[in-house]
């Protein structure tokens, strides 16, 4: 199947926009607590993209909106928060890592052919197999592996991939009926509020700083505002599969600023990571051309 170009740019520009994430959150001042980061650029990007919704007179009626896919995105999108971070705590950040990112295009693929039909190609299963391997060698070069296997960190890290395929799932039901921002709009002020009741009692006075303050917004506007829509966008002309996997474009740019900007050394290993990856995600992002693997 081809894709529109913008629509692929879309996805990559998505990714890498989430990329920046973990580089932002080094300037966070010491003690933040990283649910509460995740929450609040869920609800800081969910408000700006419902005020936009609301000017532009995007939402519709309630009726408009299917209520299986909506809470279904909503949910997806808030438990992805809970499952992958305490995977990472659990497992280690390897293994969640590699785990939770590496299986979501996995389960988009199975899921989107028993709910959609559409049974990827050839270059899809070369392009996700480049890039997982790309992402689980990046990972590796980075973090020691956790010694002692945690089985329950491994089934949160899996359910972490199956919550973002599920987000993707939904997300590509409800932008057939609803415009790209007010998709994301919904999804994520709803996802946000699921948030509350788990986050009650946590540390927010860091944030109110210059450089919480900061961090949050960006992470609120360029971190999951902007990206969402992006993403929502590209998934309206973007098959599940090819979506998810493109979205590997985030460790990529993760890895990349960490040399450019945090200082941080990639070994050979992590290198030959950054080339899989790329090559995986070249491609999916060149579909329109002739190929023996479309």
């Amino acid at each position: 199947m081809h894709q529109e170009p913008i629509g692929i740019l879309s996805l990559l520009g998505a990714a890498m926009l989430w990329g920046t994430c973990g580089t932002a959150q080094t300037f966070a001042p010491p003690g933040f607590d990283p649910m509460v980061v995740g929450m609040m650029r869920i609800a800081i990007g969910g408000t700006a993209l419902m005020v936009f919704a609301v000017l532009r007179q995007e939402l519709g009626s309630l009726s408009d909106w299917p209520i299986k896919w909506t809470l279904l995105g909503a949910g997806s999108v808030a438990a992805f928060q809970l499952f992958f971070f305490e995977a990472v705590h659990q497992a280690g950040v390897a293994v969640g890592t590699i785990v939770g990112l590496g299986s979501a295009p996995v389960i988009a693929g199975v899921l989107s052919l028993l709910v959609f039909g559409e049974r990827p190609g050839r270059r899809w299963w070369i392009a996700t197999f480049l890039a997982i391997n790309g992402c689980s060698l990046l990972t590796l070069a980075g973090q020691r592996m956790n010694a002692s296997f945690s089985p329950v960190g491994l089934l949160l890290a899996i359910a972490a991939g199956a919550s973002y395929a599920l987000y993707a799932l939904s997300v590509k039901q409800l932008v057939a009926r609803q415009s790209s921002l007010a998709v994301m709009a919904v999804l994520g002020c709803l996802g946000a509020l699921m948030l509350v009741p788990i986050l009650v009692g946590g540390d927010f006075s860091w944030i109110f700083g210059v450089r919480g303050g900061g961090v949050v917004i960006y992470l609120g506007f360029f971190g999951y505002a902007l990206p969402m829509f992006l993403f929502a966008y590209g998934l309206s002309v973007t098959p599940v599969p090819t979506a998810v996997t493109l979205t590997l474009a985030e460790p990529l740019t993760a890895g990349l600023l960490g040399v450019l900007v945090v200082g941080e050394y990639l070994t050979g290993t992590a290198w030959c990571g950054l080339f899989l990856l790329l090559c995986g995600l070249y491609l999916l992002a060149f579909p329109w051309r002739k190929s023996k693997y479309s």
